[in-house]
């Protein structure tokens, strides 16, 4: 194992090829005896490192960079974010709850997705002072102008068209196409903002897309902005003018260990927008989420047993599922590698968790340097969708979170107990 096994992308690195995993100046070793296992960390220098390019790479437009929360809601990483200048994509009532607790300051910043939204969250929203709704159809936007009026609050709104363009990811979270549940069909558009206009409560502010999750390449991203930039037009013609553009997230990252130019990822991510976008002079608005922290995290965790079954070896971890569901939910790839390498031929093995489950596992088939009971991997790239989609399933307890800044650490989440989850039950 040596440094060149974690791509320079990545915040973890051997800073000596006999040394412990570091997550920047910090080690993991050290990191799993203070706080146990298993155990999230995450690089708040290179969460940050994210933004500024998104920052940068439109700083010739009027922009504003919405962390979308669901990837990761951890309240410190939302404080970091939005201390710096972003502003928050949410798409529940909870989340918007969370960005009140970490960042009220933000909460003009904030931006409310999701097809589902109920009067009660719509309510919460409107009486923050949100600075927009991204509506996905005209009965929700009939809901909204309900929820307005009787509360006599203006409420500003991007109507979210579906610009019905391929990304090639996978189908759990493509949304672009006209099958998908998401936003309305470009084509009504026009007919849906002329039907607002005449309603004192209801501002026509933005149009907003999303075409999906984990996009590699900038293509599709222009492709469905020169679509709504069609639609600009029309609007502009019909009087209707709006303010801002949401183009949502998706750009994706490299789960694998090969070499990965984020800088230039996004350069080639707002050309292709800025291109597409022409001669808008309102506000862009931007959604990434994984992009900004999954390869700044990390699940640290302690192998139990190294066991063999016939021709197949596993490496069994105190981490499960629970922790972790994107390997068994999208049989996604993540890196795994130890804390403290050996130097011995690597090993053909499945690194799976101790839950009750055959699809409970992190990799099959993997190239591992050989491990033994008591040492620690860390499964890379897990800053988004680990944490944020973990569960108590087998009645685990979910992991504690740690947030690491040059050489300095700090506890951002405990470990939940037994308390903790028995505490809402009646019995």
């Amino acid at each position: 194992m040596t440094l060149s096994t974690i791509s320079s992308p990545r915040p973890f690195a051997y800073p000596q090829p006999a040394s412990a995993l570091h997550c920047g100046e910090v080690s993991l070793e050290a990191l799993a005896k203070l706080h146990g296992t298993p155990l999230y960390v995450y690089s708040a220098d290179q969460i940050l490192e994210r933004l500024t390019l998104f920052q940068q790479a439109f700083a010739n437009r009027d922009h504003l960079v919405c962390y979308s929360i669901k990837v990761n809601s951890a309240l410190a990483i939302v404080k970091l974010l939005t201390s710096r200048g972003a502003g928050v994509d949410i798409v529940s009532g909870g989340e918007l709850e969370r960005v009140l607790a970490a960042a009220p300051e933000a909460v003009g910043r904030v931006v409310f997705s999701g097809v589902g939204k109920t009067a009660a969250e719509i309510d919460l929203a409107l009486t923050a002072g949100i600075l927009q709704f991204n509506v996905e159809s005209a009965a929700e936007l009939e809901l909204l102008a309900t929820r307005a009026a009787k509360l006599r609050k203006k409420a500003r709104f991007a109507l979210r068209v579906n610009p019905d363009v391929f990304a090639e990811t996978h189908p759990y979270i493509s949304t672009g196409l006209r099958e998908h549940k998401f936003g309305v069909d470009i084509r009504q558009a026009l007919a849906i903002y002329k039907s607002a206009a005449g309603n004192r409560w209801l501002e026509a502010y933005g149009v907003s897309f999303h075409i999906g999750s984990q996009i590699r390449a900038a293509e599709p991203f222009g492709a469905a902005m020169e679509r709504v930039s069609k639609l600009l037009r029309q609007l502009q013609r019909a009087g209707i003018a709006l303010q801002t553009v949401d183009v949502g997230g998706g750009l994706g990252i490299d789960y694998h260990a090969g070499s990965f130019d984020a800088a230039a990822k996004v350069r080639e991510y707002a050309a292709a927008v800025e291109s597409a976008l022409g001669a808008f002079e309102g506000r862009l608005l931007l959604e990434p989420g994984r992009f900004l922290v999954a390869q700044a995290g990390a699940l640290l965790a302690r192998v139990l047993y190294v066991k063999r079954n016939g021709r197949k070896t596993f490496v069994i971890t105190d981490a499960a599922m629970n922790d972790l569901i994107r390997p068994a939910l999208y049989q996604a790839y993540h890196e795994i590698v130890p804390v403290r390498p050996r130097e011995r031929k690597p090993r053909i093995v499945d690194v799976v968790g101790p839950i009750c489950e055959s699809g409970d596992f992190f990799a099959h088939d993997r190239k591992l340097p050989p491990v033994e009971p008591g040492d620690l991997v860390a499964i890379l790239d897990a800053g988004a969708y680990g944490m944020a989609q973990s569960s108590n399933y087998n009645t685990r307890l979910r992991p504690a979170e740690v947030l690491v800044e040059g050489a300095q650490t700090r506890l951002i989440r405990r470990r939940e107990t037994i308390a903790d989850l028995l505490a809402p039950e009646v019995f």
